[in-house]
């Protein structure tokens, strides 16, 4: 069964289709949309101040989502995947974003819809990440521009890959309850 607790009486709440994986942890302000999917030893920690979560968003296995206390809530928009072993902390991701394994997205980052940060890059705190871009790298900088074909072949395919292999685990999960 999935860790899940209340800190000072504050739950995680789940939109419709969600799929936890039943060694994921998550606690205290949590808001999270419809399809939403948290995977195989993801930490999801909303105690010492927000994360709000849009639909189809993936937390793949290993990530690490929190925020700083009584500074920085964490924020996630639609369509959003976080890839495995990255860590999410107290920033802004807008609609339409790949975060790549292994990255890392500091405080008080923003990052526009449709855009990339690719495997390992290291988004420092403050960073302003534009719409439509990849950034890449220790720190990370823009590296290019995103086309279309990637906006659809990449950050729209993964999302959905993740609403069917959630598919796949969600009735195994129920019928262990």
């Amino acid at each position: 069964m999935p860790v899940i607790l209340h800190v000072d009486g504050t739950y995680p709440t789940f939109g419709e289709n969600t799929f936890i994986a039943p060694n994921a942890t998550i606690v205290g302000d949590v808001v999270m949309g419809n399809d939403c999917s948290i995977w195989f030893n993801a930490v999801v920690r909303g105690d010492v101040n927000s994360i709000r979560m849009g639909n189809k968003v993936n937390i793949q296995d290993g990530a690490v989502i929190h925020c700083t206390y009584k500074k920085t809530q964490t924020i996630i928009g639609n369509n959003v995947s976080v890839g495995h072993n990255a860590i999410i902390h107290g920033c802004t991701i807008h609609d339409d974003v790949l975060v790549g394994m292994g990255a890392i997205i500091m405080d008080n980052v923003i990052v526009g819809s449709h855009s990339i940060i690719a495997a390992g890059a290291v988004v420092l705190e403050g960073t302003q990440i534009p719409s439509g871009t990849i950034y890449a790298g220790v720190p990370a900088k823009k590296v290019k521009n995103i086309d279309e074909s990637q906006i659809h072949g990449e950050i729209d395919r993964i999302a959905n890959n993740y609403i069917r292999y959630a598919d796949w685990f969600r009735d195994q999960v129920e019928q262990e309850k």
